[in-house]
């Protein structure tokens, strides 16, 4: 097949995926709406879980309290997320954003979460490759960080973040990069992933619409790791995507660092919850030795067959703004 040929099918199958998450935006109402003035100047800054309410546990999954999960709109509560940069294969990026709010401005005042105003992830629609950046922001409110994506193809990129005095949001929006296109096939399920001589476990299920225990314990050379260093005000941050659509979740841990209870490894127990039945794809990222490392796995929420665990993964290609 020539390159023309596979770009109009892969064009083609991103309009499926449009399709469908406008459909979902459609089913509760129109995506962006503004809000009435007073009801979002009432708004408190909160923490959410899907449910829309605060966890228990202290770990968080940030999502919209609607039934649509976070990351599948561009466009939600009269934010919207607006690249402003195009990508090159293989060419490093300064890759430029806004956010604007419900008056159409780019928005300039944001809540401080984890030590930063906005959490930026970029993955591959095949869920192969994983991103976590710390973009600075202008006094304009044009966001920016440095970006490569090394191959062509479809990719999302989500905006997570707290306007100020507002709820937490998470807005996705894709990046298209030219040029000759294979997706990687799904991973395989794995509990047990190896990154740069660690060695990192999952233990725990998800279970649909419930919260569940996920424990990740750290090892190195076969011994614990019992010294993880705090990055971003936590031992480890943990995202999770659904497989297909790319339902977006961010879950924190159980405890903080500097709550005189919440050992520093090895295990790092996050509650999380998921809307649905079907694969995920989780991406840890931890601190040690002044490195954030990230660790992937691929788990199966809900009824129906297990597909068979894989080997241990090698980790999926990832970066961040801090080097891996």
């Amino acid at each position: 097949m020539n390159t023309a040929t596979r770009l109009g099918v892969y064009v083609l199958g991103l309009a499926v995926v449009f399709g469908g998450a406008l459909g979902a935006g459609r089913a509760i109402g129109p995506a962006g709406a503004p809000l009435p003035a007073e009801d979002h100047s009432a708004m408190a800054p909160a923490k959410q879980t899907a449910e829309g309410h605060g966890d228990d546990h202290g770990g968080t999954t940030r999502q919209a309290a609607s039934d649509t999960p976070g990351g599948l709109q561009v466009s939600d509560k009269g934010y919207a997320l607006n690249p402003l940069t195009t990508i090159r294969a293989g060419e490093p990026t300064d890759f430029r954003f806004t956010v604007t709010g419900p008056d159409g401005k780019p928005l300039t005042r944001y809540e401080v979460e984890h030590e930063k105003e906005l959490h930026f992830i970029v993955v591959s629609r095949d869920l192969a490759t994983f991103q976590h950046l710390h973009p600075g922001r202008d006094a304009d409110g044009v966001w920016s960080t440095k970006l490569t994506l090394d191959e062509p193809g479809a990719y999302r990129a989500f905006a997570d973040f707290v306007p100020a005095g507002g709820s937490g949001l998470t807005l996705g929006a894709d990046l298209l990069v030219a040029g000759d296109y294979e997706p990687e096939p799904p991973a395989e399920v794995s509990r047990t992933a190896e990154v740069d001589g660690y060695t990192v476990t999952l233990d725990g299920d998800l279970v649909p619409g419930r919260s569940s225990k996920l424990t990740l314990s750290v090892s190195k050379d076969g011994k614990p790791v019992t010294d993880l260093q705090p990055y971003l005000e936590a031992y480890g941050h943990l995202v999770a995507l659904r497989a297909g659509d790319l339902a977006y979740l961010h879950v924190h841990p159980d405890g903080t660092p500097d709550d005189g209870k919440t050992a520093a490894g090895p295990e790092i127990v996050f509650y999380a919850e998921v809307p649905s039945a079907g694969d995920y794809r989780l991406f840890l990222d931890f601190q040690h030795d002044g490195k954030v490392r990230t660790a992937d796995f691929t788990v199966q929420a809900g009824a129906g067959q297990p597909r068979p665990t894989a080997e241990p993964s090698a980790g999926a290609s990832h970066d961040d703004d801090h080097t891996h």
